[in-house]
């Protein structure tokens, strides 16, 4: 190839040069990572914590006097459930199927609620039984970790809001796919937390 060739070429590649793709994660996707990675070890403190003291109530109610097995069994179906929509919703999101991921996304609000509306009658229940959170050890563990994750759900639920309200303001694009990632990432953590709080917690009761 002669020089002038050469030159042509090389020309011609600096005038086109190839797609830049970055390997490196969004910096707000790496903080999700870094909080997601600080609440696994207090979720597992405070489970740790239930584990320790549950069976060194001295006074009742029990585990076993009130925990509605069939009905939290039903409550974590819904939750499993809404994260199986929140893919719909992002895979919709990605392809700019802007009608779809609204309806995903309120679908996925929707069953997180009905979780809450079921965990309110838990508690609710619980409180007739005359369990509170100074009743015993096992009260106290129990409403602390299971209402904290509720107040994870009720957060998730307030942040799905907020981007549906969001894409009625501003049309959401692909390009806008990264923040439903986010809440995406938070949302899932939040399921699989409650199905080890329903396995340690609940099912290992009645093993």
């Amino acid at each position: 190839m002669s020089a002038e060739a050469s030159s042509h070429a090389a020309s011609g590649a600096s005038a086109h040069p190839a797609p830049y793709r970055s390997s490196k994660l969004p910096d707000v996707k790496l903080l999700m990572w870094v909080f997601l990675a600080s609440d696994t070890m207090f979720f597992g403190s405070l489970i740790g914590t239930y584990l320790a003291y549950r069976e060194r109530s001295l006074v009742g109610p029990f585990p076993q006097d009130l925990f509605d097995i069939p009905l939290t069994t039903v409550s974590t179906f819904v939750l499993l459930m809404s994260s199986f929509l929140m893919v719909l919703s992002l895979h919709a999101l990605r392809q700019n199927d802007i009608g779809k991921f609204r309806l995903w996304t309120a679908g996925v609000a929707f069953f997180g609620a009905i979780f809450l509306g079921f965990q309110v009658f838990e508690f609710t229940h619980f409180a007739h039984a005359g369990l509170s959170i100074h009743q015993n050890l096992f009260g106290t563990t129990f409403f602390i970790l299971t209402g904290t994750h509720g107040v994870h759900v009720t957060v998730g639920v307030i942040w799905l809001v907020s981007l549906l309200v969001t894409s009625y303001i501003r049309p959401m694009k692909a390009k806008d796919a990264v923040y439903l990632e986010i809440a995406g990432l938070y949302w899932h953590f939040v399921d699989i937390v409650w199905i080890v709080i329903f396995t340690v917690v609940y099912l290992v009761e009645f093993v």
